[in-house]
């Protein structure tokens, strides 16, 4: 899941938990769902992050991702 889905998620559950209180505290609690949400993206994005555990196969890089900078050697003439 992107940051960007992570923050939109989190602000949805937060804004829904601040409107049963009132109109003021779903602003609030979207905003503080938001950022939330970004903060739990920033620490699960990084590869020995917080919640490496929980990271699906589909988040991992390929196998072949070290290849990704290969270059070419060229021959001396």
């Amino acid at each position: 899941m992107s940051r960007a889905k992570c923050a939109a998620v989190g602000a949805a559950v937060g804004a829904a938990v601040g409107g049963l209180v009132s109109r003021n505290a779903a602003s609030t609690g979207g905003a503080l769902g938001g950022l939330a949400g970004a903060t739990l993206a920033d620490f699960r994005s990084g590869a020995d992050g917080v919640f490496a555990d929980l990271r699906s196969d589909d988040d991992a890089p390929p196998d072949d991702a070290d290849d990704a900078g290969a270059t070419i050697e060229l021959a001396d003439e």
